[in-house]
């Protein structure tokens, strides 16, 4: 297993990959605008993960106060890349960066890796009644259609 350098700074985010990837390969992002990923950066604090020589090869950000909650979301690696620890490597660095000690509430939402997540404490909701949403699953599709 290699070691991946994860760097929580934005000016060395390669936006264009992260952008490609999530508009293209992902099941929850499908179609999404550069600029909403650019302004989705921008609010949020934001972890890549590269490799010497080959540059970026995984990403998560995570939307909080910094305080009380935080939402981790966008998490991936690039497929070429995938089995080899990295998604854990990301992970730990994302529990232990010191903006995200202490809060309160920490979720996310997944279709496809709870045993990841899982490995670093996330469970269920413990009351699933108390939490609400607005859901848009094709919203940038729709808005797609509509430009």
């Amino acid at each position: 297993m290699g070691q991946l350098r994860i760097s929580d700074h934005r000016s060395e985010l390669d936006v264009d990959l992260i952008h490609r990837f999530l508009s293209r390969e992902t099941y929850w992002s499908k179609g999404i605008p550069r600029e909403t990923v650019e302004r989705a950066i921008a609010g949020s604090l934001c972890f890549g993960g590269y490799l010497e020589g080959e540059g970026q090869v995984a990403f998560a950000r995570v939307v909080t106060d910094g305080a009380t909650f935080g939402y981790l979301a966008d998490v991936f690696v690039l497929p070429e890349y995938r089995g080899r620890g990295f998604s854990k490597q990301l992970m730990a660095a994302v529990m232990a960066h010191p903006q995200l000690q202490g809060l309160r509430r920490f979720m996310l939402a997944t279709s496809d890796a709870h045993g990841l997540y899982a490995r670093f404490g996330f469970r269920e909701p413990a009351r699933p009644r108390t939490l609400m949403e607005i859901l848009r699953p094709d919203i940038y599709q729709s808005a797609a259609a509509t430009a």
